[in-house]
């Protein structure tokens, strides 16, 4: 089957997913639940193809299709910001604050922490991604360290509203900056799109970008700025999905293996979209809403996780 037909198919069991979750089992008082639902749909959507393209973005320039976003922190950098409000005024503040407000400004400081370590570790030419990968993972933890240790001291009414941030949801997902989650994610993809051109080759590594005539650094700041911004785009919308990018992206490889990512990027998209779709069917359907998504997705993605690296450790 050609890649086009592939992608084609894929774009029909994903409107045939959305489908499904739109009329299945509707109530009496369908119209609530149709509207409902179709926002969770909208949310799906966004998410989806903001933690694809971040993902695929990333992978490509640390060029190993294991890592994803979250392990730079920004996911966990996001959990502090709003753990860190509720500790220092109290619950009561998130929730009074603007949602645009905050969602613009957790952006903003995931983007400058992203940059920061961009300056910080390529100000030399001897420093090297992998060393800023570590860099990363050490935050990451440290932001969680930080965290945990502020839900250990809030009141324990505040303890249960900071531990809803820390798990995606569909059905408490903020519509106030759903909107504007859909025109930064236009944007940014838009932006991207004048990098895909260079994907390919980034793919085969640093030293075989810059021999080809690439601007690596430049390339690589802005990449991740664009990776920065759709994070926090996904992150803030719904929550953290950690193990949907490497589910997703794996899943991808082995369904086009190729190595044109202007197939890959789409592919991915609706990969993720049709993963968030069934996920929130079993959630909502199957589980009556008992467990949310990021606990299935996690567990799915971890075993696929374990089993990456069990396989990964076999060819070695």
């Amino acid at each position: 089957m050609q890649y086009s037909q592939k992608l084609i198919l894929l774009a029909l069991l994903a409107v045939f997913a959305v489908c499904v979750y739109l009329g299945y089992h509707l109530p009496n008082r369908w119209e609530y639940a149709l509207h409902h639902r179709a926002l969770a749909v909208l949310a799906i959507v966004v998410t989806g193809a903001a933690i694809a393209v971040a993902t695929m973005i990333f992978q490509v320039v640390v060029n190993n299709r294991i890592l994803t976003p979250s392990v730079l922190g920004l996911d966990s950098l996001y959990l502090l910001v709003q753990t860190l409000i509720i500790f220092l005024f109290g619950s009561t503040t998130l929730l009074s604050v603007d949602p645009i407000i905050l969602f613009l400004g957790s952006t903003a400081i995931m983007v400058l922490f992203a940059l920061l370590l961009y300056r910080l570790l390529f100000q030399q030419e001897q420093q090297n991604l992998f060393f800023l990968l570590l860099v990363g993972i050490v935050f990451g933890t440290f932001f969680q360290s930080l965290t945990t240790f502020m839900e250990v001291l809030i009141d324990p009414n505040e303890f249960q509203i900071a531990q809803d941030i820390g798990f995606a949801s569909f059905n408490r997902m903020n519509l106030d900056i759903l909107w504007l989650a859909i025109g930064i994610l236009v944007v940014t993809v838009a932006i991207s799109f004048r990098y895909w051109r260079y994907f390919d080759v980034l793919a085969l590594g640093r030293e075989q970008a810059i021999n080809l005539g690439v601007p690596y650094q430049k390339i690589l700041r802005h990449l991740l700025i664009i990776v920065a911004i759709l994070t926090s785009v996904s992150t803030a919308l719904v929550g953290p999905l950690t193990f949907l990018g490497l589910l997703v992206m794996n899943v991808t490889f082995e369904f086009m293996p190729t190595f044109k990512h202007r197939i890959l990027i789409p592919t991915a998209i609706f990969m993720a979209i049709i993963t968030l779709i069934i996920g929130q069917f079993l959630v909502s359907q199957v589980f009556t809403f008992n467990t949310t998504l990021s606990i299935i997705i996690n567990f799915v993605g971890g075993v696929y996780f374990i089993y990456l690296l069990l396989r990964t450790q076999k060819k070695w």
